[in-house]
């Protein structure tokens, strides 16, 4: 008697990396608080404040930053960065690279301190692997952070990753994801995008692939819900078993 064997939907997995995979938050606030005391401005923002600024890649972190030092209600910093945006006018470009100048080599010397991967992800890559599954990270983080943290916790894991870079549009643009699918050779109907932000909800639906939030990052259940995600997962064995299913 032939076995049905039962065929799984997905070939690839694309993962966001801060507050995805890792736990970044504590390095990013450190080097945020750096950078801007360096230049003159407020420095003592919390982790939880940074969690509001971080997603959509430096640049719009600090104008993020500057904006809230300069009196924008937290929940209005979701908009900077969109068609949407307000900004007061104190927050400038010009300040935004002044403080840029700064961050960027901090961070890229101290990404790697208290930063580490989230319970089992590690673990159930490597299983997604074992089934057959590829597996690549993009993020909107600096591609040579994002190079080095991958070598520093995930070293021979993923298939492919891949930073923001100025040749290519950073996320929520689809650009980054399809240079993954290229690089891969999968079809986008046999891709999953996961993250746990609304630019990755975003990001999944520009590329028109499924997604998968997870909860344990940067945006609570209930805001990702509001902000159009379909399926939301609480840990690594959840996440598991919607990528497998």
């Amino acid at each position: 008697m032939a076995v049905e064997v039962k065929m799984m939907k997905y070939q690839a997995a694309i993962f966001d990396m801060d507050g995805t995979i890792l736990n970044t938050i504590e390095d990013l606030t450190n080097a945020l608080n750096y950078a801007m005391k360096e230049t003159g401005h407020r420095h003592n923002y919390t982790n939880e404040d940074t969690k509001n600024f971080f997603g959509s890649g430096v640049e719009v972190a600090l104008t993020r930053a500057l904006a809230y030092e300069a009196g924008a209600r937290l929940d209005s910093l979701v908009a900077v960065g969109t068609k949407d945006e307000v900004i007061p006018e104190s927050v400038t470009k010009e300040e935004v690279e002044r403080i840029s100048q700064v961050y960027r080599p901090y961070y890229a010397a101290h990404a790697g301190i208290a930063t580490k991967p989230f319970d089992g992800i590690v673990e159930m890559i490597q299983a997604l692997k074992a089934k057959g599954i590829a597996c690549a990270v993009v993020s909107n983080k600096p591609d040579e952070a994002v190079q080095s943290l991958v070598k520093t916790f995930f070293d021979g894991v993923f298939d492919f990753s891949l930073g923001q870079k100025a040749s290519i549009k950073r996320k929520p643009a689809p650009d980054m994801n399809e240079e993954c699918l290229r690089v891969l050779k999968v079809a986008r109907e046999h891709c999953v995008y996961i993250g746990d932000s609304e630019i990755d909800v975003q990001t999944a639906q520009n590329s028109a692939m499924d997604e998968i939030a997870v909860t344990w990052g940067f945006r609570s259940a209930d805001f990702l819900k509001t902000h159009g995600a379909n399926e939301i997962v609480n840990d690594s064995n959840e996440l598991f078993a919607a990528i497998t299913k």
